[in-house]
């Protein structure tokens, strides 16, 4: 169970295509819009009804897994169907045992043995600055927070930017699961966290490295499939009243992320 709204549940589908699993692990999509009563199974575009348990709301799958749940209801959400329960919903957990039982099917290594502490320092560098950081720009709700995210966000997206000015990916000549991490925040950057959450400092567009390395990950085969604006827009403009409270969905930005990026020249770097 997966929203194509949430950068979280976005990366379990990444690992999914990247792994050849889209035969052997389903996905059913709840609607963008989430509201009081949850993550819901409706049918409309890009998203349905629950066809597996016939569930009307993702809670329903929390409360099936243990009746006595008190928390909150995320997603994404591995569901075994055989035992009827959730098995995990952590994208972390989920990206590493697929990756864990079964091999690559483009020969891609999300998790490269040989490099692992430098990847887990990547990732978790990644994770605290860009992909948390742009919730808690967000959501601040005191100036001086608000400005200490934004700060460090976007201190962390220069890092990032000066290191793919020497390399085409994160750690050299192919993607791994970091470069699929940050690439689910950035694909949403300008659409999304730009104005919403108020992360106005650049666009990635203005990063002369970021942008043609968004484009390069979106062209990767099968990924720009799973990335769907309308889900993306909808879901923050709609869902966070608080921070939106007319729901108006802007019409932009305009964005043309079938473009050359360039990042061939790096290939072998």
């Amino acid at each position: 169970y997966v929203s194509l709204a949430c950068p979280w549940a976005h990366r379990t589908l990444i690992a999914r295509r990247l792994l050849g699993l889209e035969d052997v692990v389903g996905v059913t999509v709840v609607d963008p819009v989430r509201d009081e009563k949850g993550w819901a199974f409706r049918d409309g575009p890009g998203h349905s009804r629950d066809p597996v348990n016939g569930f009307r709301f993702l809670a329903e799958a929390y409360r099936a897994t243990n009746p006595d749940i008190d928390g909150r209801v995320t997603v994404p959400v591995l569901w075994d169907t055989e035992r009827g329960r959730i098995v995990n919903n952590s994208e972390d957990d989920i990206c590493r045992m697929f990756a864990e039982v079964f091999a690559g099917a483009d020969g891609s290594d999300l998790f490269p043995a040989d490099r692992d502490n430098e990847h887990r320092e990547l990732a978790e560098m990644i994770y605290e600055n860009i992909n948390n950081g742009v919730y808690r720009a967000g959501f601040a709700t005191k100036q001086e927070a608000y400005e200490s995210a934004v700060r460090r966000l976007f201190a962390a997206l220069d890092v990032l930017d000066g290191r793919l000015g020497k390399a085409r990916f994160l750690l050299g000549a192919a993607p791994v699961e970091a470069d699929w991490r940050l690439f689910c925040t950035l694909v949403r950057f300008d659409a999304v966290y730009y104005s919403h959450f108020k992360c106005n400092l650049r666009r990635i567009a203005d990063y002369p490295n970021l942008a043609g390395y968004v484009k390069d990950l979106y062209q990767w085969p099968g990924i720009a499939d799973d990335v769907n604006f309308d889900h993306i827009k909808r879901h923050y403009y709609v869902t966070h009243e608080e921070i939106n409270p007319t729901g108006i969905v802007p019409l932009g930005p305009e964005q043309d992320l079938h473009s050359a990026h360039g990042r061939e020249r790096l290939a072998g770097k």
